[in-house]
Formats: C-alpha cells, sequence, structure tokens
C-alpha cells in the first residue's frame, strides 16, 4: 500500500508529491496522459513569484525532476475508479492510505481548424501581458470572459468581445462596466469560423447574421469554458453540476481521506499559484487526518 496516491501530473499533482515525500510519506502519481497539464503547453510563464520568466514545459519539467529526487514514483495509466481508498486503472489497482485528485481541467475549445496557431490563448489572465498595445479578439459570454475582457481592455489598445447571443451569462453590472470601455467592441450574435494564419495568428473570419466579417488581431482569447476530467470519480466523491470536486480551502471532499487539489476542484481563482497552494494544502490535510 501507498501512504499517498495522486491522481494527475500536474503543478497541483506534483506539489502534492513534493510535500507528501518531504514529510516521509510514500508516492505515486499516476498520470494519464501528459505530464505538467494545461501550463505546460504556455510558451512564457511571467506570473509565478520568484520565477522572472520560464517556458510551461520548462516549469514543470523541474516540479517532476524535484517530486522524483524525492523519491515518489510515477506510473502512466488511465484512471477508471476509486473504489474506497483503492485508485481503479485499467492496468490495476493501486491501494493508498489517501488519496489526492488532482486530475485538473481542459479548456474548452472552438474546434475549428487552426487553433493551435501561436496567438491563441485560453487565459487572458496569464497571458493578457504578452499583448500590451495590441489587437485583440475574446471568444465567449460567461463571466470568465467579460472579467478577461475588462482586464484586456486594460492592456489592448482594441478588445473586440464575440459571444454567439446577444444575450450574456454574466452579471449585468459586470456587462455595462465593460460596454462603457471605450476600446472595446461587442460583436454579437457572431462566432468565429476561421482562424486566418500560417504558423502565427493574423487574423479571424466571423460568421454574423449580416454575413462574414474579418478582423485583423494579434491575439485570440477563447473563454467558452472548461471541461473538469473527474468522470471517473463520480461514484466516489460529490461533484457539482458542472462536473467539479465540491472541496473547500481545505481541500477535503465528501469521502474520508480523499482530497482534492488544483482546477479540478470548485474554486473561484485557477491559476498556477493556486494549484500549487492546494497541493500543498491537500497534503496537509492528509497527514493531519492520519494522525
Amino acid at each position: 500500500m501507498t501512504d499517498i496516491v495522486v491522481i494527475g501530473g500536474g503543478t497541483a499533482g506534483l506539489t502534492a508529491a513534493i510535500y507528501a515525500r518531504r514529510a516521509g510519506k510514500s508516492v505515486l502519481i499516476i498520470e494519464g496522459e501528459s505530464i505538467g497539464g494545461q501550463i505546460a503547453f504556455s510558451p512564457k510563464v511571467e506570473n509565478y513569484p520568484g520565477i522572472m520568466s520560464i517556458s510551461g514545459a520548462e516549469f514543470t519539467d523541474a516540479l517532476l525532476e524535484q517530486a522524483l529526487a524525492l523519491g515518489a514514483e510515477l506510473t502512466f495509466e488511465r484512471v477508471t475508479a476509486i473504489e474506497g481508498l483503492t485508485v481503479v486503472t485499467e492496468d490495476g489497482r493501486h491501494d493508498a492510505g489517501a488519496i489526492i485528485i488532482a486530475s485538473g481541467v481542459k479548456h474548452r475549445h472552438l474546434e475549428i481548424e487552426n487553433e493551435d496557431v501561436s496567438g491563441v490563448s485560453y487565459c487572458a489572465v496569464c497571458d493578457g501581458a504578452f499583448y500590451k498595445d495590441k489587437t485583440v479578439a475574446l471568444v465567449g459570454g460567461g463571466s470568465t470572459a467579460l472579467t478577461s475582457a475588462e482586464l484586456l481592455s486594460g492592456l489592448c489598445k482594441k478588445v473586440y468581445l464575440i459571444h454567439r447571443r446577444d444575450v450574456f451569462r454574466a452579471e449585468a453590472s459586470l456587462v455595462e462596466r465593460v460596454k462603457a470601455r471605450s476600446n472595446v467592441e461587442f460583436i454579437v450574435p457572431a462566432t468565429v469560423s476561421e482562424i486566418k494564419g500560417k504558423d502565427e495568428l493574423c487574423g479571424v473570419v466571423l460568421n454574423t447574421p449580416n454575413g462574414s466579417r474579418s478582423l485583423e488581431i494579434e491575439g485570440l482569447f477563447v473563454t467558452v469554458g472548461q471541461i473538469p476530467q473527474n468522470a471517473p470519480f463520480a461514484s466516489a466523491v460529490a461533484l457539482d453540476s458542472d462536473g467539479y470536486v465540491i472541496a473547500g480551502e481545505d481541500c477535503r471532499t465528501s469521502a474520508p481521506h480523499i482530497y482534492a487539489a488544483g482546477d479540478c476542484r470548485t474554486k473561484t481563482v485557477r491559476q498556477l499559484t493556486t494549484a500549487a497552494a492546494d497541493g500543498s494544502v491537500a497534503v496537509m490535510s492528509a497527514l493531519a487526518d492520519m494522525e
């Protein structure tokens, strides 16, 4: 039996592994795809305290190296369920004294060609500063989208806000506040039909009730939601209506000795710093419950 099994090899999971090993506990990290999570694909990370600039891949490689150097074990297996304190995978079963779910989320994509070109981002807080005094567009209609548009309006020369409906899910006061920004233009209803640029974004084509419209932009922010990767845990811990693990700031879930850390849990701020914080808090809660 392993003292602490960590499901997920992103920032939250690797931080949990580091803290657990430093506490003298045996640790197994189970990752179903690739190490690092979403941040591994970011070309630049400049919002993590103490690090001026680093690529996402370099950041997560360093976390993994630290966890393994401390003695954590790593296996690549796809988790299918949690039964009691046993993590079930497609390849076997792993008994644990405690389980930390750090499965992360996936950004919902537009699912159109060229979405992987440089200049397309899914996090205005992370990448907005790279587009200072530039022209950008943002897609989405929820609170995250409108908050991101407000942030970008303070950085960028021009912000186009594109939403497929003319009614927004965000609070009315937030919508009105963004509308009041002189450099924000609402384009509603509209959808992105084409992303232009071979290697680097240079524009988009929109479908609108009045036909196609082209925009020349240097950055595109896609904020149409996130998809938590928690389906395998639905029978083990309580999930909210959006599929996030219900867990508070102590990272405890509805099940004893099972914890949730990082973007996969119910929370208001999903950033690299809060993922790392959750990883450490989850371990501290687990250690307290083991006493």
